[in-house]
């Protein structure tokens, strides 16, 4: 899973802690392992290997210390049973928790786009929670599909350019013409080059708010009981 993503969230969750000094800080616990298999395309064998990586993951965090899990990656919140199963401390979802924020704060949002990978669209995670809240779904559709896969590919890959930022914003523009009323970034490499600005509708982060929910949990400043799923 992408190590600028990772360092993306980190940073987001320091600027949001109403730090005055070191120790004002949250701890955190991190185990970032990029050797995970990716979930696109993904064989049978490394289907398996991706759940029980994940839930080994989960482990080690518990037995750390912490108090609850996130995860900074979309798409790898569709293997993600056998870690829940495993651990008893809650997991907060970064699907839940960036679909929630739609109706507090765009609440004459009905049509809502998707731009994630095509693991995250064939998985429906994004569309399942956005049905639970009562919204419509409008996915990235073929070719822009696999042209954004594309994309962030090149971002992993450490480029994040102008042509890169700009490339998606038309395919993001896409989803507007076909009546998006607002679009989430539902993959941590898009909001590294994807920007507001860039969009006449809402850009929906979704790193921005799992950092944001992280803060407010780790600080005491919302409830944490139980898994956070909606």
């Amino acid at each position: 899973m992408g190590p600028d993503a990772t360092v993306d969230f980190l940073a987001k969750v320091i600027s949001l802690t109403p730090a005055e000094r070191d120790q004002d800080h949250i701890r955190m616990l991190i185990d970032h392992d990029p050797k995970i298999p990716s979930r696109q395309n993904i064989s049978v064998a490394d289907d398996a290997r991706v759940r029980e990586m994940l839930a080994a993951m989960a482990e080690r965090l518990e037995a750390g210390g912490a108090d609850f899990l996130v995860m900074v990656c979309n798409t790898a919140h569709g293997w993600l049973d056998r870690a829940r199963q495993r651990v008893a401390i809650p997991f907060v979802s970064i699907i839940d928790e960036t679909v929630r924020v739609i109706s507090v704060r765009y609440p004459d949002a009905n049509n809502i786009g998707i731009l994630a990978t095509p693991a995250c669209l064939d998985t429906e995670l994004y569309q399942q929670a956005l049905e639970r809240a009562g919204l419509a779904a409008l996915p990235i559709e073929d070719p822009g599909r696999d042209e954004l896969m594309t994309l962030i590919d090149k971002v992993k890959a450490g480029d994040q350019s102008k042509a890169v930022s700009s490339a998606m914003a038309t395919i993001a523009r896409s989803l507007v013409e076909r009546g998006a009323e607002a679009i989430i970034a539902g993959c941590t490499e898009i909001p590294l080059v994807l920007q507001q600005a860039q969009l006449t509708v809402p850009l929906i982060n979704s790193t921005d708010e799992l950092a944001r929910r992280t803060v407010e949990l780790a600080l005491g400043d919302a409830p944490l009981s139980g898994d956070q799923r909606h």
